[in-house]
């Protein structure tokens, strides 16, 4: 597992997302998370997932996208700054089941715990999934409001070798 990003105070504390370029521009309203459910919440609830670092938030898109969604269809890397703690850390030693930590579909008990930790803390550091050595944060946008803000936005572009010809 990664080292924890420093979360102490008066540190920045930065995270990173990745969205197809037509929903840059709502990176925190959390309704696709609502919409099917996540990792960390249940459908109804909003969520917004990131990584600690920009290569994590890409590997979490291509997991579900692919390399060549990445490559064909325009996408925006946004940072996000933590203006506020606390955030809540979870350890994977705190993780009831420690499947939840493999990659795999989520149980409902999965959900309910995120749920349940977002809707009292509002911003949750939760071990990567796709990464041991990495970590999501995972922000209910109305439990969280002015905790957080957009730090800067860029176009993402993939370098072309993860998408190669076939030969």
């Amino acid at each position: 597992m990664m080292p924890i990003p420093h979360l102490g105070t008066g540190s920045t504390v930065l995270a990173w997302r990745l969205d197809r370029q037509h929903y840059a521009a709502t990176w925190d309203s959390g309704i696709g998370a609502e919409k099917l459910g996540g990792r960390w919440n249940a459908k109804g609830q909003r969520a917004v997932y990131c990584s600690t670092d920009p290569s994590t938030a890409i590997l979490e898109v291509a997991v579900h996208a692919g390399f060549p969604v990445l490559d064909t269809q325009p996408h925006a890397l946004t940072c996000i700054e933590i203006t506020k703690e606390p955030i809540y850390v979870v350890q994977p030693e705190d993780v009831p089941n420690p499947a939840w930590l493999i990659p795999g579909t989520p149980s409902a008990g999965q959900q309910a715990f995120g749920c349940q930790l977002l809707a009292q803390h509002g911003i949750v550091l939760f071990p990567s999934a796709v990464s041991r050595f990495s970590w999501n944060l995972v922000i209910e946008p109305s439990v969280a409001k002015d905790r957080y803000r957009r730090h800067s936005q860029a176009p993402f572009v993939l370098d072309t070798r993860l998408h190669p010809p076939k030969p």
